[in-house]
Parts: structure tokens; C-alpha cells; sequence
């Protein structure tokens, strides 16, 4: 088990995309959750930094990149969770 560590803290991170070595710089709240979408879709994180990567309209910096689409998930993510509960509420009214 990885010991917690700050949030804001930043960190390099190497990572290698369809065969080339690059390195990204994130703060751990953004690492955390990027595993944690990984996870969900069950995909490498080297696959979902991938995607993100080939998804780039204009190709910039990936790590801004890579903190749009964790925010873009999160924001999603907390948006189903509270079209389920308003679903859950309106069949089971008490």
C-alpha cells in the first residue's frame, strides 16, 4: 500500500505512448484519479494517458491534457452519481 502523500504535491511521471518515452508532470490528486478512471474502465494507465493523447484536437501539453479529462470524468462521475440517487429517490419515496 503507497503511503499518502499531499495532494498538491507535483510529480514526474515516466510513461511510454504506442512505444515512445515521455514524461508528465502532475500534482498527486490528478495521479490518483487518473489511476482511479484507469481502473474504472479497466485500461492501463499508459493506455488511458494514450487515449487522451490520440483524443488532442491540437497536440499540446499533455499533462493539461491529461487534467481536463480527470476533471471532465470527476464532473461526470459525480453528475451520474446524483442522476442515480435522484432515480433511486423518485421509486422508493418514504
Amino acid at each position: 500500500m503507497r503511503a499518502l502523500s499531499k495532494p498538491e504535491t507535483m510529480r514526474k511521471h515516466s510513461v511510454s505512448i504506442r512505444g515512445h518515452r515521455t514524461s508528465i508532470t502532475l500534482e498527486n490528486a490528478f495521479m490518483d484519479a487518473l489511476r482511479q478512471m484507469a481502473g474504472e474502465r479497466g485500461i492501463a494507465v499508459a493506455a488511458l494517458i494514450a487515449d487522451i493523447d490520440g483524443a488532442q484536437e491540437t497536440p499540446g501539453n499533455l499533462s493539461s491534457a491529461i487534467r481536463v479529462a480527470v476533471l471532465d470524468w470527476a464532473l461526470n462521475t459525480d453528475r451520474r452519481l446524483s442522476d442515480v440517487t435522484e432515480t433511486s429517490e423518485r421509486q422508493d419515496p418514504m
